[in-house]
């Protein structure tokens, strides 16, 4: 499946058009909310500058068709070196085909392998980042509980249900190890081949290996008492994220984000280094140098006029710290992304 690369020159809005089963997609490509915001190319972006996002919750619907399953190709960090915590309401599972890097769903954190599968249910925070001199071929598989099945009959009652309202745990992460492994990817590997092939039925056989899918991760599931706790704090974490994305241009001090969720300055310190893996400050320096990249591969401002807009008042010290973390100055990285 090779995506036509577009480009938006009066929103600034880079995306790719590629054909899935069911729908034309639009994968609009925001900066590092790159791989969260694939749209139906009938709808249209909100928030600042037209962009779809208004925080770290995914709004658009990834398919509006009787047929709610898409899966995404991307490439980290060729498409994008870091994907903030973000969330959604669709069902969304990582499937990685080849190399490593870093996937966070809630407060965990794993070194993701060839052929590891993800899952993350609706609702929960999940982000993505490269490692050093390594890349990550992946797939992104969304589509909506509904495709499960709908109504009120016992599979909708006794799992599906408790699994949306998190009354129950689901294995996160299924690996090589794993007992089930082999009967899981042997689901997603069939499930690809009959959207490939698009036989006369592929969609039941679609909705029968993720019926299976997820009767196999039932078997393993939990029923733990400190896991609606464990959402409630991260509820406080996704109103974080959500004023990082609404302010990340401006002033925005360890001070205001603590005020969000009620913490004292120490305390948020702590907790926000132990949900992401790193500071506070370092967070919103990788966010904001994200979006400096982005806007230096798809628009025409001036460096200066970048480093501004994404809350950098000094020029010399964006590029000392764009320099360090993309091993080349800004100019540099805009002519390579030129050729």
């Amino acid at each position: 499946m090779e995506p036509l690369r577009c480009y938006n020159a009066s929103k600034m809005t880079f995306f790719y058009v590629l054909r899935v089963p069911g729908a034309y997609i639009e994968c609009r490509l925001q900066g590092l909310l790159a791989h969260t915001c694939m749209t139906l190319v009938t709808d249209r972006g909100r928030g600042k500058g037209g962009d779809m996002s208004s925080g770290y919750y995914e709004t658009k619907r990834h398919s509006d068709t009787m047929f709610a399953y898409n899966v995404y190709p991307c490439t980290i960090p060729k498409d994008f070196s870091f994907v903030p915590l973000h969330w959604q309401d669709s069902m969304e599972i990582i499937y990685v085909k080849r190399g490593s890097g870093i996937v966070q769903v809630d407060y965990e954190m794993f070194t993701a392998e060839q052929g590891d599968i993800y899952i993350v249910l609706p609702g929960h925070l999940h982000g993505l980042q490269s490692v050093p001199r390594e890349s990550m071929e992946y797939e992104n598989i969304i589509f909506d509980i509904s495709f499960l099945g709908g109504g009120i009959d016992i599979c909708s009652q006794k799992y599906l249900q408790p699994m949306v309202n998190g009354r129950v745990r689901l294995p996160v992460r299924v690996g090589k190890e794993d007992a089930m492994y082999g009967q899981i990817s042997a689901c997603l590997d069939a499930a690809d081949g009959l959207c490939s092939g698009r036989p006369a039925g592929y969609e039941l056989g679609v909705k029968g290996r993720l019926l299976l899918l997820f009767s196999l991760l039932f078997r393993n599931a939990s029923d733990e008492k400190g896991y609606a706790a464990e959402q409630r704090d991260v509820g406080k974490l996704k109103l974080v994220l959500s004023r990082i994305e609404q302010d990340y241009d401006k002033r925005l001090t360890v001070r205001d984000a603590a005020d969000v969720c009620g913490y004292s300055e120490s305390h948020f310190m702590r907790w926000f280094r132990e949900a992401t893996g790193r500071s506070f400050a370092g967070y919103l320096i990788e966010y904001r140098l994200e979006k400096a990249a982005y806007a230096l591969r798809n628009s025409e401002e001036t460096i200066l006029e970048i480093a501004q807009r994404v809350g950098f008042d000094n020029l010399s010290n964006f590029n000392r710290l764009f320099r360090k973390k993309f091993e080349m100055t800004p100019s540099r990285f805009r002519k390579k992304s030129i050729l």
